[in-house]
């Protein structure tokens, strides 16, 4: 591991000279890479420079104990600092394995999420516009930007579909861990006998695909245009403004009809579809090098769930790490800070299982 890093530091140092010479400063393309490529570089090697200097703290202090001769007080202050660096050794020594584990090259992407109601009918488009509103308030939180890209909204206020689009650094980087399949369990104002119902929503979020990732040809679409409608089907423009686009290629099918201009709705037509693209191409590599990987969506079913929202309970439980909050009212308000904190500190030690 100490040779990676000390090679990382050489190449960091280079990276901070290349930085100052003319000809990268006058090439704006060239700027950018170095840049960027330092700034990958800066956490790891600021860590390893503490580590070193948190090594040297510490022998000194062994040198002088071994010496021996120190007064009692001298003594005392010296076992403190070797006290001190041993633990900041350690604690940046794990930092310095997490840093080192291979990175999502998706990390610090956008992310296009679609929520979809599952199971459960009305209860379920409800609960798939609780789950919408959840990400806007984390996304706000986060000083993040939020698209509606497309929605499908139903006549009690749901949503039986809403794609939207959340602009943020490392924005895909937390919310990778949402995909999957939510279950609510709680009592529908229409319940008059006081039964708990339990319902789901599907979740899928997909890293924003720009053109140089996936490049579309236009001769691979089939673009139809109709009338746009609203809750229950009814109509709310006579023009043609919706879009659907097809991909013929892969058969991926979208649509788009929240904006009343036509254009607008073809260009998020094909963000979203340059994003399931971009993301079935990454799937199907997955699938080729691990065999394993499932959908991240799954089929609605309440069997197939990562998440529960117990409204009785006041709980969230998160199915994967076993992790339990009595907070529902807050998460619902978007404060699921804790629980991305639990799947990452989780993930990243499956990973780390991985390679010692």
């Amino acid at each position: 591991m100490f040779d990676k890093l000390e090679s990382l530091d050489k190449k960091y140092e280079e990276l901070n000279l290349m930085m100052t010479d003319t000809k990268v400063l006058t090439n704006q393309k060239e700027l950018q890479r170095v840049a960027k490529a330092h700034s990958d570089l800066q956490d790891v090697v600021t860590a390893y420079r503490a580590y070193k200097k948190a090594v040297e703290d510490y022998n000194e202090a062994e040198g002088l104990l071994r010496e021996g001769g120190l007064e009692a007080d001298f003594k005392e202050m010296v076992e403190m600092e070797k006290d001190k660096a041993t633990e900041t050794k350690e604690r940046l020594a794990e930092k310095l394995r997490l840093l080192l584990l291979p990175k999502d090259p998706n990390d610090s992407k956008n992310v296009i999420m679609e929520i979809r109601g599952g199971a459960g009918g009305d209860e379920a488009a409800l609960f798939a516009g609780d789950l919408f509103r959840l990400y806007v308030k984390y996304a706000e939180s986060k000083g993040w930007k939020v698209e509606v890209l497309n929605s499908h909204e139903t006549d009690i206020g749901g949503f039986k579909e809403v794609a939207f689009l959340i602009e943020g650094h490392g924005a895909y980087s937390l919310l990778k861990y949402e995909s999957g399949v939510h279950r609510v369990q709680r009592i529908p104002s229409t319940e008059s006998g006081g039964r708990i119902h339990t319902s789901t929503a599907t979740v899928a979020v997909l890293p924003e695909a720009e053109e140089v990732d996936i490049a579309i040809d236009q001769n691979d679409l089939k673009i139809d245009v109709f009338c746009s409608s609203g809750p229950g089907g009814q109509s709310v423009n006579t023009t043609q403004s919706a879009v659907r686009v097809t991909h013929i290629p892969t058969g991926i099918v979208v649509s788009c009809q929240d904006e009343k201009s036509q254009l607008k709705n073809k260009d998020k037509a094909l963000k979203v579809l340059r994003a399931k693209i971009y993301d079935k191409a990454q799937e199907e590599q997955h699938q080729a090098m691990a065999g394993d990987r499932k959908s991240q969506v799954g089929t609605g079913d309440r069997s197939e769930r990562i998440r529960t929202f117990n409204y009785p309970q006041g709980r969230v439980t998160d199915h994967r790490i076993g992790l339990t909050l009595h907070k529902l009212d807050m998460i619902l308000l978007g404060d699921i800070q804790d629980i991305i904190d639990a799947l990452i500190t989780h993930d990243q030690s499956q990973q780390l299982k991985g390679v010692e």
